[in-house]
């Protein structure tokens, strides 16, 4: 599997000596971490104590379930709240006592667990798998971001010819319905092409459907 470039490993554990060795192991592999020792710690770097911002590069989490302060299952309901689980794959790190806990917790979004003491090869794969689908997500996140400031750039007269070239009407019968000449609807619809990077309505409806 080729890794995936610009990712970030995230990594929340107060136990110094699990950081530690987590950090030394996923940096071994060529993956880039940030370790915290709580929830606070990653909760400030995200900003999800204000309006979070998106993330602009693959990243996962591996996350401690038990923790003072904030627990790892807060910590994973606010991601939840904040709608992050799309961005942010979430692999618990658990003892034998909190398996159920995480079982559920993969029921309700969590990308996987590993129960301690975890196997290095194995839990490198999952991280390597979780962000392989962090960075799925993201781009298909940035396709539908382009594809909405494409829409966004079309007048109001635009988006209604477009709307009928979806429908499959010709160009006679957007006249019509607009109550426009051929000629205006023509031009309008070589506008629409241009602005949505197509070459034909088959395309445009494809590109649409994408973002749906």
């Amino acid at each position: 599997m080729q890794p995936v470039q610009d990712a970030w490993v995230f990594v929340v554990d107060d136990d110094e000596s699990v950081r530690q060795a987590l950090a030394w192991l996923l940096r071994s592999r060529g993956l880039q971490t940030l370790v915290f020792d709580s929830a606070e710690g990653l909760i400030d770097h995200l900003g999800l104590s204000a309006t979070p911002k998106a993330l602009d590069h693959a990243a996962c989490l591996l996350l401690d379930v038990r923790m003072p302060g904030i627990s790892g299952l807060a910590l994973f309901e606010r991601l939840i709240d904040h709608g992050w689980l799309s961005q942010l794959p979430v692999i618990f790190l658990t003892g034998h006592a909190d398996v159920p806990t995480a079982v559920d917790a993969v029921k309700r979004g969590a990308f996987d667990f590993c129960e301690k003491p975890f196997s290095d090869n194995s839990l490198v794969d999952r991280v390597e798998q979780a962000l392989h689908l962090a960075a799925q997500q993201l781009k298909a996140r940035q396709r539908q971001r382009s594809l909405s400031e494409l829409i966004a750039g079309l007048t109001e007269r635009e988006r209604e010819v477009m709307h009928w070239v979806l429908e499959g009407l010709p160009n006679k019968l957007i006249a019509d319905q607009l109550n426009i000449s051929v000629r205006t609807v023509e031009v309008h619809r070589a506008r629409v092409f241009e602005k949505m990077a197509v070459r034909s309505a088959v395309e445009l409806a494809n590109r649409l459907r994408a973002k749906a």
